[in-house]
Order: structure tokens, then sequence, then C-alpha cells
């Protein structure tokens, strides 16, 4: 392990004066990024690439990983980890035998909770029943798995290396092998029509899984649909299906606990839950993001982006390439950017623990969403009404704003 900056980074994180004061750290989480897919999807933002030769460097990169995982010890040691989840990227392109590497690194470095919900994305264009059978057994108890939808005609809009029947078959094998599973989809896709839209979800429905993700398509910048845009459906129609899923749901008996989010009773995810209500999670692997809590601070940071650059700077010791502190007036937009995607929304006390800051920084902001419709709140709870989730972007808005000292 390399005694230069990183050591330097966590005696500063332990020891600098900061500019506020948790009385208590929040629940800890591991994300692992694995950056390679088959092909890199029209609408993706994320950090991943694809990897053309005939396979990719995975001893290195598994290096790596734990590398980065030691250097990273002394910033969260003693904390027990509640959640894994392997993300990419194309994290099911993992060899059997890698993965299971992976997770005995993360168990003999980190106290991993007896009943950790260990989480990994998979793509059905990936899907092979044994090996997914051996990821079981390696102690991956939930798979994400990205359908995004059933119609071939849109799977080939959307870039995706699956076909129809591979959707299926992926399914049927996740739910095989997995009691807790979760499908991915989207809607509002490029000349998709309600009643398409609907046939997607009821398939999906169908399969009767745990738990669904289902996203609005959107076309993020840097991505080959901002470049190029595909005609998608309009705002009503896209408010239409929107309606329609929320109702669907609900009769299927998922409760919608987040904006994209739909889970069976004790389903949700353990791992996103832990984002949204501003827990801290530490991120390895190219481009991973971290955001740590210490006694006088908030810390986030950044790994190298590019593959090769990450495993170089790793395994020399420092794959960190930003670190900042946020700051107080910067605590509540981005605590109210995760929580209140919550249907429930959050305890009053949660922000208080959570940001260090007092109620009172945050009460100007309160009071003008409140006047606005956009939540409701008492002493014990603050929530956004379903106004406040139609125009969540314009309630978390409101947090922007500089808070009152």
């Amino acid at each position: 392990m390399s005694t230069g900056p990183q050591t330097i980074n966590v005696v500063k994180a332990f020891t600098s004066p900061g500019s506020i004061r948790l009385t208590s750290l929040p629940p800890l989480s591991l994300y692992v990024h694995f950056p390679w897919c088959v092909r890199k999807c029209p609408y993706c933002d994320f950090n991943s690439h694809e990897w053309k030769g005939e396979s990719f460097p995975e001893d290195r990169y598994l290096d790596a990983l734990r590398a980065d995982l030691e250097s990273a010890l002394p910033l969260v040691w003693g904390r027990q980890v509640h959640t894994i989840f392997i993300g990419g990227g194309t994290p099911s392109l993992l060899s059997a035998k890698g993965l299971d590497r992976l997770l005995s690194d993360a168990r003999a470095l980190l106290p991993l909770d007896a009943d950790a919900e260990i989480t990994l994305e998979a793509n059905p264009g990936t899907f092979e029943a044994a090996k997914f059978a051996q990821f079981r057994a390696s102690g991956v108890n939930r798979l994400s798995v990205g359908i995004q939808s059933f119609n071939a005609e849109h799977l080939k809009a959307l870039g995706r290396i699956h076909d129809s029947t591979q959707a299926h078959k992926a399914v049927e094998i996740a739910a095989r092998h997995f009691d807790n599973f979760n499908l991915d989809l989207m809607f509002a896709l490029p000349q998709q029509s309600l009643d398409e839209c609907r046939r997607d979800i009821e398939t999906a429905i169908g399969f009767a899984p745990p738990h669904l993700s289902l996203y609005h398509l959107t076309l993020e910048p840097n991505t080959l649909f901002a470049k190029f845009p595909p005609q998608v459906p309009d705002d009503d129609a896209s408010a239409d299906m929107q309606e329609w899923i929320h109702e669907r749901t609900r009769e299927a008996g998922y409760e919608r606990y987040e904006v994209s989010a739909y889970a069976k009773p004790h389903r949700q995810s353990r791992h996103n839950l832990n984002y949204w209500r501003f827990g801290d999670y530490l991120g390895i692997g190219a481009g991973a993001h971290t955001k740590l809590s210490f006694p006088q601070k908030i810390v986030r940071q950044a790994r190298y982006k590019h593959p090769a650059t990450y495993m170089d700077e790793a395994l020399g010791g420092n794959p960190i390439q930003e670190e900042r502190e946020v700051g107080p007036r910067d605590l509540p937009f981005e605590f109210m950017l995760n929580t209140l995607r919550l249907v429930e929304g959050f305890p009053v006390h949660a922000f208080i623990e959570r940001t260090g800051l007092a109620m009172s920084t945050i009460e100007p902001a309160l009071v003008e969403a409140e006047r606005r419709g956009l939540i409701t709140r008492d002493f014990e709870r603050i929530a956004p009404t379903e106004l406040g989730q139609r125009f969540l972007n314009d309630l978390q808005e409101l947090f922007l704003k500089d808070p009152v000292n």
C-alpha cells in the first residue's frame, strides 16, 4: 500500500478542521464499477467502454480493484458494509472465477454484514445459465437485469445486443437462480405507442419480479442520441404511459417507493435506498464515485475514469483523481437531491443527522415549497406531494439557495 498522497488524505480526513459536526455516521455501502461492455448503447452516459479485443484484462482489473480497496480501508476502518452493488458497463461479462475472487477480496478486507444485499447488474446478451448459478454460489443474492424492452424493434432502436427471445430467456434464468431480482425497463422509447409500452410492462409483471425499475428514456448530453435525436413520444403521450404504469404496478402489488422504483413488500433495493437516504458509499473501480462522512466533514471522491489510467493509478497506490469537501452551502441541495426522490420523503431528524446542519438553514426553502404545494410536512416528516413528484427538479432547485446563517 502506498504511503504517499493517499496517507496524507487519510490523516487530513480525521484531523483537519471541518465545517460541520456529525454526531453519528450513516450506513456504509460498497459500489464496484466494471467499465466494459460489448457495445455502447446510444442513450448511455455511464462510464462504459466497448471492448473490441478477444477478452478484457480481467486479472489486472481485479488486482487494481483490490489495491483500490486496500488504499481506502483507513477511511472506513471498523465500519460495517451493509450492501454491495456491482455495476457497469456489463459486469456479467466477468468470469465466474473472477467474480468469486472479487467477492472473496471484499469479504477478506471489509467487515461485511452477514445479511448483506449483494447485487450484480447483468445484460441478457451475456446470460449463461451455468455461469449465473456460479455467481449465486459466490454470494450474489440479487440480480438486476437490463431488459429495457421485450419489443424487437425497440431493442434494435436502443442499440441493445440482445433480442426479444434472449430477453425472455434471461428473465427465466434469473428467476430460476435468484429469489430476489430486478428488471430494468424503459418507456417513452423512439416511436413507442401506449399499447406497446403496456405490452412491455405486462410481460415484465408476468414474470413476477420482486422489483421493477421503470425509467423514462432521457436524451442525455454526450450520447449518440443527443447528437442524433430519435423521434420520441411527446410529453402528453409519455405522461399517459407513466400514469398507466403507476396504476398497473399498484394493481399488481408493487409499491412505488422512489421516482422510478417499484417493489413488492420488503423487496426494495437496500443499496439504492442507502443512496436516497444520503447514506455513505465507497466506490471502487474506473470512474467510481464515493461519499464518506467523518465527524467534522463530508467528502466526495472520483476515481480515474479511463480503465487503463485507472489500473495504472490504482496499482500505483493512488486511484483518486478528484476529491472535495461538501460544504454547508451545498449540503442542503445534495441531501434533497437524494431524499426527495423517495415517495415517503425523510424524517426531519435525518436532515440534522446526515448533514450536521440545523433545520433553520432550509426553513425558507421549505416554506416556499409548501406554499407551492410541492411538499407536505409536520414535526416528524417531510415528503414530496404528487405535484412535487411530478415537478421534482423544480422542488429540488429551491434548495440551491444560500442557507440562512
